[in-house]
């Protein structure tokens, strides 16, 4: 049976086809689609844990208890669940441990462009790299059993074009549930003290051998000879550019490009006069060739950044940078913005009014950075906000230079914001931290969290009262407030700032898109032309459905045009028409 697939859907497929039934991740894109696919499938067990480290732990245990298992997360997720990743290279899985890192050339959803084959040769983990979701479903099946055979964890690796593009799968019956889970007791194994750590040090290494001969027969790394004169070593959705190009060149598609096969890259060498290599992000192939006394044209070519298209490797092998791409469009501008109704806008909108430092984190909310808002000046990655915010306030405390804010998701503080909290309690820090608690996790797709209630497989669960939990941490000031009033939030703001200490403020709303939260509609408003005078505060909101007429004057008035509200758009939040002076909105 052939269905169109994305690369994420094919993966989650693969996995099931292999006889995996248990997966844990943290969402975030492009990686998220993967999970939400899998639990779909009859008899799995799939979780969203609080954050990706947990997630690589829970998949460990079940690995060791004998089930294959999947850990999921976006390329800035293997950074959080580094810590374990490391040292279950040391003690094997027992049964199938396959970790997938979404990575994401081009940043078009993440902080950072990093290139996560460097961990696979870090953490001495195999990697392999699909180019399709064909291939991404196949080589899903592949890692699991690299990892029975070799008693290893292995790498998936996809990118963003891989992940979310989408191509015709050819489906197969997936292998029979096979239920080996019981206890394996072998401390010397699976007791990293320094001790048994030092063995299993020597293990990795026999391991790596083992993997290195394995790389020189994996069927996945081919090489496909044409013509002579030139050679492209390539692997994941660039050799697909490649091939659109150049489809005469001789190739050397890599399927797993950690470790690499040595002998089979010589052997391609051999057969062809020049080599080019083309990876997108860091020449990590190319240094490895090199490495190996094989002369090959890389980043001196090809660029460093972002995603190639088929017109990118046009260009630098022609050495032109005529815009020759078909895939390059000269679109309008159309900046990222907070949706109509976002409870996040009023939240901002004050913080700008109150002139204090505001440390972002990661989530719908950091796009208040723009303008007009302009209420956060610094966003690093998960959990940050409140450890730098009370650097800040410590650094500045003696200084007199007033109070340090810090706003966090509800999502992104149960990943990663509760220690920092704690070690705010615990150090007496003077920064006020707010929580953005809008009952999912938004920018991914509203997924669920231990402060929802609900689990990815649907069934009720204990839900995190944030108050009690942040003041179980010592935290005394913790205000509620609901960030559509403006007063109220204004208010609680400026006597939290004033306030000696750590304080909390939870701005609680659900997102504007939340089915669950069975948001009522209101009637769309309206701006009054008679009552308008040009002042422009709404506009300040940067609300979707508000825009500007101009030349639209008033007799006895300095206006040079009105503010309009698109109906279609708006949904009655009302914040417009509490920072009009005029009362020109109802």
């Amino acid at each position: 049976m052939k269905v169109l697939m994305s690369g994420n859907e094919a993966i989650a497929r693969g996995a099931y086809e292999a006889g995996v039934r248990f997966a844990a991740a943290y969402p975030g894109t492009p990686s998220t689609e993967i999970l939400e696919n899998f639990c779909k499938y009859e008899g799995v067990y799939a979780e969203w844990s609080p954050n990706e480290k947990v997630a690589v732990e829970v998949a460990i245990g079940a690995a060791l208890a004998g089930e294959k298992a999947m850990a999921v997360m976006k390329h800035v997720g293997v950074n959080v669940a580094a810590d374990p990743v490391f040292t279950v290279s040391y003690t094997g899985t027992n049964s199938a441990l396959v970790i997938i890192s979404a990575d994401d050339p081009s940043l078009h959803s993440s902080q950072n462009e990093q290139d996560n084959r460097h961990y696979a040769r870090s953490a001495k983990i195999p990697m392999l790299e699909p180019a399709d979701a064909q291939e991404a479903k196949e080589y899903i099946k592949l890692a699991f059993e690299i990892s029975e055979k070799f008693d290893t964890p292995v790498f998936l690796r996809s990118t963003t074009r891989v992940s979310h593009s989408k191509s015709v799968v050819t489906l197969s019956e997936p292998a029979p549930y096979e239920d080996k889970t019981d206890f394996t007791y072998n401390a010397q194994k699976y007791v990293m003290v320094p001790n048994c750590a030092r063995i299993r040090r020597a293990e990795v290494e026999k391991r790596q051998q083992a993997l290195r001969e394995f790389a020189e027969t994996f069927p996945e790394n081919r090489m496909e000879i044409n013509n002579p004169d030139v050679g492209i070593i390539t692997a994941g959705m660039p050799y697909n550019y490649a091939k659109e190009v150049f489809p005469d060149y001789s190739y050397l598609k890599l399927g797993m490009v950690y470790p690499l096969p040595e002998q089979l890259i010589r052997d391609f060498a051999h057969k062809v006069k020049k080599i080019y290599v083309i990876e997108e992000l860091d020449p990590f192939l190319e240094e490895q060739i090199k490495a190996l006394g094989i002369k090959v044209i890389g980043k001196e070519t090809f660029p460093y950044t972002n995603e190639f298209d088929p017109g990118v490797l046009r260009n630098a092998i022609a050495g032109t940078t005529e815009p020759l791409s078909p895939y390059q469009e000269s679109l309008s501008p159309r900046p990222p913005n907070l949706c109509p109704g976002c409870p996040h806008r009023g939240l901002f909108y004050a913080l700008k009014k109150q002139k204090a430092f505001v440390h972002g984190d990661i989530g719908c909310y950091t796009l208040s950075y723009m303008k007009p808002l302009e209420g956060l000046h610094s966003c690093i990655c998960m959990g940050a906000s409140i450890g730098m915010a009370h650097g800040m306030s410590k650094a500045m405390k003696e200084k007199g230079k007033g109070k340090v804010v810090g706003v966090i998701g509800d999502s992104t503080f149960l990943h990663s914001g509760i220690t920092p909290l704690l070690n705010m309690a615990y150090n007496r820090s003077d920064a006020l931290i707010i929580i953005l608690d809008n009952s999912t996790t938004a920018m991914t797709g509203m997924q669920e969290h231990p402060g929802t209630g609900y689990t990815l497989m649907g069934k009720e669960a204990n839900k995190v009262n944030l108050k009690d939990l942040i003041s179980s941490l010592g935290i005394e000031n913790i205000k509620i407030i609901d960030p559509f009033d403006q007063k109220a939030t204004i208010s609680a703001i400026k006597e939290e700032l004033s306030k000696e200490g750590p304080s909390v403020i939870i701005a609680q709303s659900p997102c504007a898109l939340f089915k669950r939260a069975n948001i009522k509609p209101k009637p769309a408003l309206k701006v009054d032309p008679d009552k308008c005078e040009g002042c422009k505060s709404c506009l300040g909101l940067n609300c979707p459905p508000i825009s500007w007429k101009k030349g639209i004057t008033k007799e006895g008035s300095k206006r040079k045009g009105i503010s309009f509200i698109d109906e279609a758009l708006c949904n009655g939040c009302g914040l417009c028409a509490q920072v009009c002076k005029f009362e020109a909105i109802s």
